[in-house]
């Protein structure tokens, strides 16, 4: 491991002992004490680029003060045009930006643009009885009132998952119910921690042979095109379980610091419409869950049978921003983009962008358009029509081409740059030549959009679903 490495999972184990220290105290403390711990932690880790997020975070707030009624779009133009800024500061002749102010920025877009929706919705709710001439009170989902710019402040630092780069992500109408929990002792939280954290010492030293065993590094040297062509293909195997391994670890220590804290725990069965619990008695009743900051799900990662399935489970709460705030806000306008595939294609390019420029993020990500093009034209003309018996084939010949397909396109997602990846890739591009040839069957029988029922949405729209119920 590297010493960036070492030093995320130190901020995040960290982050447990003082998740229970929070978990009890009152909203203020809750608030600055958690913006308090975030923002020392990213001074000692980024140092003077912290001016970086304080810069995003002001600009974002100016707009939502300027434009309430269209803060949203703003804010996505605003915060990923300085991601563009953030990662040319090279090509500038400016300071390079340490990693870890990379993963301080990357969660702070997703936050800030989350809070300037919430802030859109409640003005245009305002706006909606002000036009209407009757006041129904405070809206429920909605946000009680516009943050203020130490409000944002306090939001944007919170210390609960700010090194984790990609999540889990919450909204600030989560933020706001941790903070304001009526009986937080009631919460659960060392059962609960103890539960999701057993498996990750195992998928760390998984991580740690799987790396040491099969080194990235091996496949940009020469020698390695030397070998015989099932030995190169099978390395993209152990590569990918090594990515996995290793991204199972920081996101279970990501949302184990949220439990400890009783961070974005809800009563299974709440929607909108049940009153928190009036008393303590009342509270420790309830079952609770931690769904909503929930961001990997390592046996449906592994074990689904579909590509579509595959990204639900994987980094969870992040999929889900890309589908409220990218897929779902696509411009209505385009008539391209008015179609599925569209949709799809568009919003990996965004996830490609807002992972970074380099050219490997670009390749994966729009390879994954294809791969759930084709699976779902070829699952629509074709399973349907085979016995249960041949069904249950169909499903395990699917998993193991879904598991090649995320093995060929991590290589790009890992070895970033256009030649690496192009390199490794120029075996025949074999998945890329499955998924055309796949489609045009599929197209050839006659086969739609697959109708099969969608696995579970990802855990990460539990607060969503909670909020429109």
């Amino acid at each position: 491991m590297s010493p960036e490495e070492w030093t995320y999972l130190v901020v995040l184990l960290i982050s447990i002992p003082i998740g229970f220290l929070f978990k009890k105290a009152g909203p203020g403390l809750k608030r600055w004490g958690a913006a308090a711990v975030g923002l020392g932690l990213t001074l000692f880790t980024c140092g003077p680029h912290t001016l970086h997020s304080l810069i995003t975070i002001l600009g974002t707030w100016a707009l939502i003060q300027a434009q309430p009624c269209s803060c949203h779009a703003l804010a996505l133009a605003w915060t990923f045009s300085y991601l563009l800024f953030f990662r040319a500061l090279s090509l500038l002749g400016l300071p390079t930006p340490t990693p870890f102010t990379n993963a301080v920025q990357l969660l702070l877009t997703l936050k800030l643009v989350s809070l300037a929706s919430e802030v859109q919705d409640l003005h245009q709710a305002q706006r909606k009885e002000m036009a209407t001439g009757f006041s129904k009170g405070p809206t429920l989902g909605l946000l009680p009132d516009v943050p203020s710019l130490m409000e944002t402040f306090s939001y944007s630092y919170c210390y609960v998952g700010i090194m984790t780069a990609t999540g889990p992500f919450f909204r600030y109408r989560t933020y706001l119910d941790w903070l304001e929990q009526p009986f937080p002792g009631a919460v659960p939280s060392l059962r609960p921690l103890l539960r999701r954290a057993w498996p990750a010492p195992l998928f760390g030293l998984l991580f740690l042979l799987s790396s040491h065993l099969f080194p990235l590094e091996a496949v940009r040297e020469d020698a390695f095109y030397a070998r015989p062509l099932p030995a190169r293909l099978f390395y993209m195997i152990p590569v990918f379980f090594a990515f996995r391994m290793r991204f199972y670890v920081a996101w279970i220590a990501a949302e184990c610091g949220c439990i400890a804290a009783g961070f974005g725990a809800y009563p299974v069965a709440a929607t909108l419409q049940c009153p928190p619990p009036s008393s303590l008695e009342k509270a420790a009743a309830l079952e609770y869950d931690y769904e909503t900051i929930r961001n990997i799900d390592c046996y449906g990662t592994d074990f689904c049978v579909r590509v579509r399935d595959g990204m639900r489970y994987w980094n969870m709460t992040v999929q889900w921003w890309l589908a409220q705030y990218v897929y779902k806000s696509a411009p209505a306008r385009s008539y391209v983009l008015r179609f599925p595939p569209a949709r799809s294609a568009w919003t990996m390019l965004m996830s490609a962008y807002w992972h970074g420029l380099h050219p490997g993020y670009y390749l994966s990500f729009l390879t994954i358009p294809l791969c759930l093009a084709a699976e779902g034209r070829l699952e629509s003309a074709l399973r349907g029509q085979l016995s249960p018996g041949g069904q249950k084939a169909w499903d395990w010949v699917h998993w193991f081409l879904k598991m090649r397909a995320y093995d060929y396109m991590c290589m790009g997602f890992v070895l970033l740059s256009l030649r690496d990846t192009l390199r490794y890739w120029a075996f025949y591009f074999c998945v890329h030549l499955l998924a055309l040839s796949t489609l045009g069957l599929g197209l050839a029988l006659g086969g739609g959009p697959s109708r099969r029922k969608a696995a579970p949405q990802a855990s990460g729209l539990a607060p969503e679903k909670l909020r429109e119920e």
